[in-house]
């Protein structure tokens, strides 16, 4: 018997969490740093761009709303709302990965030494202050939906294709 099937509750969030975190960088690796960053429509979303908003969501809901840290990096403003998408400057999807990587386990961190049931420190843009159990759903949407995005950049790109993960039964 698989034991994610009846893992606490805990477990499973945060089991689906890390699997897809290992999806985006498995979905990223090994395209070159021109495909990374190719537009396939008007907007200004690429690989690269997607990879580098989930950097910044990583940082917006564990670093700067649950703990409540203050200087925390973010590359999207008032002024320039996308910014979190540019990928103008000296990256490589190496060091991004690189980047998102670190920002998973800072965010583990931070969560390990929560309950499901507190709440961030900081409020959301509703003025209300969710629970680590709402932003561990809410992240589940957000990187599954990006993930989708990074599944069909790659298939476009160079044709790559492929489950999720591997073995959706043992993560």
């Amino acid at each position: 018997m698989n034991d994610i099937f009846h893992a606490d509750e805990r477990t499973m969030l945060e089991r689906h969490l890390d699997g897809l975190r290992t999806t985006v960088v498995r979905k990223v690796s090994g395209v070159t740093w021109g495909d990374a960053t190719r537009r396939l429509g008007p907007s200004a979303t690429s690989i690269a761009g997607i990879l580098k908003h989930l950097i910044e969501v990583e940082r917006w809901w564990f670093r700067y709303h649950l703990a409540g840290e203050d200087g925390v990096p973010f590359w999207s403003t008032d002024d320039d709302p996308d910014g979190d998408f540019d990928v103008t400057g000296g990256w490589t999807i190496e060091a991004m990965v690189a980047e998102y990587e670190a920002e998973c386990a800072n965010s583990r961190a931070i969560a390990a030494t929560r309950t499901l049931d507190d709440e961030c420190v900081r409020a959301g843009r509703s003025g209300d202050r969710p629970t680590l159990r709402w932003l561990y759903v809410h992240l589940v949407e957000e990187l599954a939906r990006h993930a989708g995005h990074l599944d069909i950049y790659r298939e476009l790109i160079d044709g790559t294709t492929g489950r999720w993960l591997d073995d959706r039964r043992a993560p």
